[in-house]
């Protein structure tokens, strides 16, 4: 399968042909709450399965419809188990997150996201760092890739990713919500 480029054909393979799919791909009812941090509005986004989805725009609901391609109706009752686990973690009280379900993703997306879970509350890793802890030493951009598309952010901790040479780089939520997310996992922020 190929696509045009300047005149002439390249070669895409289907993982990269499907980087950006988004997380549903399928018409379906998803549950949506939102959490309030700090001045941050956070939209927690649920399936039948389980938490699919974290905004952490406070997108409306009519646009994260669209961009995930179902309905999104406001439901706490979804939503009340992972809601109750990120008021303790925006707390200061829970550390780590019940197992998420099923994430959708590339092979590569998820050994990636595996990768972050790894990173220990409080700490930081470099892109090359998860980088080559899942084997690949030279795909530092690509996996900065796969972090930017991580659907559940703060569960799966991209926050705790950032730049080889220590600076905060890259964030959905914007560098100074990861500066905040951090400065709480490392007791520095008056709660």
């Amino acid at each position: 399968m190929g696509y045009q480029s300047a005149g002439r054909e390249e070669e895409v393979s289907e993982q990269e042909r499907i980087w950006h799919w988004p997380i549903v791909t399928m018409k379906e009812r998803l549950y949506a709450s939102m959490i309030c941090w700090e001045g941050w509005q956070f939209v927690v986004v649920s399936s039948q399965e389980g938490t699919c989805y974290i905004d952490l725009c406070g997108t409306p609901l009519t646009e994260l419809s669209r961009e995930l391609h179902s309905t999104v109706v406001p439901d706490d009752y979804h939503n009340f188990s992972i809601l109750h686990e990120l008021r303790e973690y925006l707390a200061g009280q829970r550390r780590a997150f019940s197992p998420p379900p099923y994430m959708q993703g590339t092979p590569f997306q998820r050994s990636v996201w595996d990768a972050v879970l790894e990173i220990p509350y409080g700490r930081t890793c470099s892109y090359s760092g998860i980088a080559a802890a899942i084997g690949r030493p030279c795909a530092a951009r690509a996996v900065g890739g796969a972090v930017s598309a991580n659907p559940l952010p703060i569960i799966v901790p991209c926050h705790r990713v950032i730049g080889k040479n220590g600076k905060l780089v890259g964030f959905g939520g914007g560098l100074a919500l990861k500066e905040r997310l951090l400065a709480l996992e490392q007791g520095s922020l008056d709660l």
